[in-house]
């Protein structure tokens, strides 16, 4: 396969499989909506600044960046569909387990997961749709493979949407029914997760072999700008370094699984967007424990 084959490369998983992989992103959804609480959006009004740089360097800030970077790095239209799709995700629950381990400020880092994660079921679509037309090779790709803008839309509120409201609903008006499934779903949530991240490294190997060290260096590149622009915002909000930390990792970790699943049951599998996908979830898991590894002896050498 060649770059130039790439962006004509279509992953089809069957309906059967698309709609298994539907089904697992409306039970992550629902996971994160029994855990959401009142509490969880108290820095909106105790550190609004803080809180509010979290907000825009994921939900603004990394979008921006990452258009800005396609235009300098000019990668294959499926690359960069692909890099803008994992931007526009919503951070994952890994940044709270990091932010636990580098010592960040861990009620946060919750706080920004849920705020994304609410956001994520109304944005995340119309996200990609916006930041996709502002850079013309995805835009053009998103022409080529004749998208259906409403349904697509639709679609994917449906699949983000329902299942979050649904599950604030039994939070709120079940409370203990809540928080008995919450564990078991957010494990099975979890564990899905890691299958499709896997399913998709599988599925998309020629792709990887095409593309190869290149592929792998963007991966890299674009998810230490993340960090990098994480602390940038957090820095400019006078945040402490618990919360610098916090929002560092916030917005360099994204839940790259669901991007995977609306690439495959909205986007037509397309190869470049579903490497790229594929490997972020697996380096920035790797790229965040390095970067817990430096914290943690930072405090060591204070």
């Amino acid at each position: 396969m060649s770059p130039s084959e790439i962006d004509n490369f279509r992953l089809s998983m069957g309906g059967g499989a698309e709609s298994a992989l539907a089904i697992a992103i409306a039970i992550m959804m629902f996971a994160v909506a029994l855990s959401l609480r009142l509490e969880h959006f108290r820095f909106f009004k105790q550190q609004p600044a803080i809180y509010l740089a979290g907000v825009i360097g994921q939900i603004i800030g990394l979008p921006l960046l990452t258009i800005g970077l396609c235009f300098i790095l000019k990668p294959i239209p499926s690359v960069a569909l692909g890099m803008i799709l994992v931007a526009c995700c919503p951070g994952g629950s890994v940044s709270n387990i990091l932010a636990l381990f580098g010592r960040a400020n861990t009620a946060l880092s919750v706080s920004l997961t849920a705020t994304s994660s609410l956001f994520a079921a109304f944005l995340t679509p119309v996200s990609i749709l916006f930041w996709s037309s502002l850079y013309p090779p995805t835009n053009n790709l998103l022409t080529e493979i004749n998208l259906n803008i409403v349904s697509f839309l639709m679609q994917t509120l449906i699949i983000l949407a329902l299942p979050l409201i649904a599950g604030m609903l039994l939070a709120k008006f079940r409370p203990t029914a809540a928080e008995k499934l919450q564990k078991p779903m957010a494990t099975l949530g979890a564990a899905l997760l890691a299958g499709i991240i896997i399913m998709a490294c599988w599925k998309f190997t020629p792709v990887y072999i095409t593309l190869g060290l290149g592929l792998v260096g963007i991966v890299i590149l674009h998810n230490l700008l993340a960090f990098l622009l994480g602390n940038i915002f957090a820095r400019l909000a006078r945040a402490d370094i618990p919360s610098r930390r916090a929002i560092t990792l916030e917005v360099g970790i994204q839940n790259s699984g669901l991007g995977i699943v609306i690439l495959l049951t909205q986007l037509e599998g397309l190869g470049g967007a579903g490497a790229i996908a594929g490997a972020w979830g697996a380096w920035h898991i790797i790229g965040g424990t390095a970067l817990v590894a430096f914290y943690r002896w930072s405090d060591r050498h204070v």
